[in-house]
């Protein structure tokens, strides 16, 4: 049976619970056991003290000696004194035979062995032992030697206090332990239930908010709980998670809105033509010019999947830039030269102004290359003829700044926001857009190259005077701005 996250932490809570509380019920036991057995220790010295206060072991002769008890009968804590000690006390001479033996020891203790007798004689210290009666009732015994009163003979003493009443107390203890303990698991399972629930209850929340969010409502996120704890961390990480979901699915939505709407006319057109063939055809050269007419569509059919694809594959980050040190000025004097053809058959004079001998930093040089191209040639086929197209490259300490601009048609204010969105066409002069002049991906393919270098690109222009195109690439590979500050266009009013 699969078990709940909920319940797993609360048998480990409960389990650590439980040998904690075995663990301080075991110690709080063994500092019981520990206490009752100094006190009753503390209590055999004390009778021990009263012994050798009140007793003399005298000579009575023929080498025969006698214990005799010294201490005022009237007076009652001495008389109760003694009473204690003589309850369980045992004498022998140094020969193990027994001297005196109180009714107790006589009747449940057993007699210490010779060698016993003789090894605490001979060591002058005093033995500790615990002993068990016939009954099972556990003494503390204490022996020692003890002189004569006339000191020339030792006798072996040994006093016994019982150990019932403590052992009947550890035994209640450790009763009372053992019925909490089950208690405590009962307690601690409880508790741990319910801290367990309130702790997972943000997470539940999560996964509930988690199952409300779709395809259709990717722009839903889980609010946080304000605590920066590490559900607050994983909110947002989730949250984070469903942005870039939510970006994936936008630009899925996107290419499949562009694809089937830039594809929509050139297959129409294609099948119209070859459809009139069929029908008005009547040789061989109209079969053919029907056939390389639709030809040419065709592959303008392919540029613009194979722009679309590769424009997807930048803004997904499959296309990785291959940066090296290049200088700027050197590669885009060098790239501009290669535009001076067409724009002379334009009859576009095109210059390149070095402002900077040296602007060197990391970049892209075919990425670059694409940027600059298609920058110039949108500026070409826009400037109509005798117009000017200026390139400059300057270098202003960490930033490089890269201007086109042209003097070509300019762009109306209201299109100036849209210029860097997909297959978006600047309407001609009758109000509709020019095909011929491009697929209208030139400029979205400049605007992510200007982003993969954490740069930046601005846009002005004034219709009937001319566009600019303001680039700033880092130098030192800086940071890469927002979406928003990357690209920005403003229209100059004439």
């Amino acid at each position: 049976m699969r078990r709940g996250l909920r319940f797993t932490l609360t048998a480990i809570y409960t389990g650590l619970f439980t040998l904690i509380l075995a663990a301080v019920s075991l110690l709080f036991r063994q500092n019981l056991v520990s206490n009752l057995d100094t006190q009753a220790r503390d209590d055999l010295e004390q009778n021990w003290t009263i012994l050798k206060g009140y007793m003399r072991i005298v000579h009575e002769g023929d080498s025969k000696y006698k214990p005799v008890w010294f201490f005022d009968q009237d007076d009652q804590e001495e008389a109760s004194a003694s009473v204690r000690v003589k309850k369980t006390y045992f004498i022998a001479d140094q020969y193990g035979k027994p001297v005196e033996t109180s009714k107790v020891w006589e009747d449940s203790l057993s007699t210490d062995s010779p060698a016993n007798i003789r090894k605490v004689l001979a060591s002058n210290q005093a033995q500790w032992r615990q002993v068990k009666d016939s009954g099972g009732i556990p003494y503390l015994i204490r022996a020692a030697d003890v002189v004569s009163e006339d000191s020339k003979v030792k006798f072996y003493v040994a006093i016994g206090q019982s150990q019932a009443d403590s052992e009947q107390l550890v035994n209640r203890f450790t009763l009372l332990c053992l019925a909490l303990i089950p208690f405590g698991m009962l307690t601690g399972f409880g508790t741990g239930w319910i801290f367990a629930g309130r702790a997972l209850k943000p997470v539940l929340e999560i996964a509930r908010a988690a199952q409300r969010i779709g395809g259709s409502n990717l722009s839903l996120r889980i609010p946080a709980h304000g605590s920066g704890d590490e559900l607050d961390y994983l909110i947002e990480t989730f949250n984070q998670m469903i942005q870039r979901l939510e970006v994936s699915f936008n630009q899925v939505r996107q290419f499949s809105t562009d694809v089937s709407h830039e594809l929509r006319t050139p297959i129409t057109v294609v099948r119209g033509q070859l459809e009139v063939a069929l029908m008005t055809a009547r040789n061989e050269e109209d079969f053919r010019e029907a056939i390389v007419t639709s030809l040419s569509d065709i592959e303008r059919l392919s540029q613009i999947v194979r722009a679309l694809l590769l424009l997807s594959q930048a803004e997904t980050g499959q296309v990785i830039l291959q940066k090296h040190k290049l200088d700027l000025v050197e590669v885009l004097e060098t790239h501009v030269e290669q535009f001076q053809i067409p724009a002379e058959g334009a009859d576009v004079y095109l210059r390149f102004e070095k402002r900077s001998p040296v602007c060197e930093g990391e970049f892209d040089q075919i990425q670059l290359e694409r940027m600059i191209s298609n920058l110039l040639t949108n500026a070409i086929k826009f400037t109509p003829a005798g117009g000017k197209i200026t390139v400059s490259v300057e270098n202003l300490g960490d930033i490089a700044k890269i201007v086109v601009r042209d003097t070509g048609r300019g762009i109306p204010a209201k299109h100036l926001p849209h210029i860097f969105d997909r297959f978006y066409r600047v309407p001609g002069e009758q109000g509709h857009a020019t095909p011929e002049k491009g697929l209208g991906l030139g400029l979205s393919f400049v605007a992510w190259i200007v982003r993969a270098h954490s740069g930046s690109i601005d846009a002005q222009s004034e219709p009937g005077k001319g566009t600019t195109f303001t680039i700033r690439l880092p130098l030192d590979g800086g940071s890469a701005p927002s979406a928003e500050d990357a690209v920005t266009t403003h229209a100059v009013q004439g």
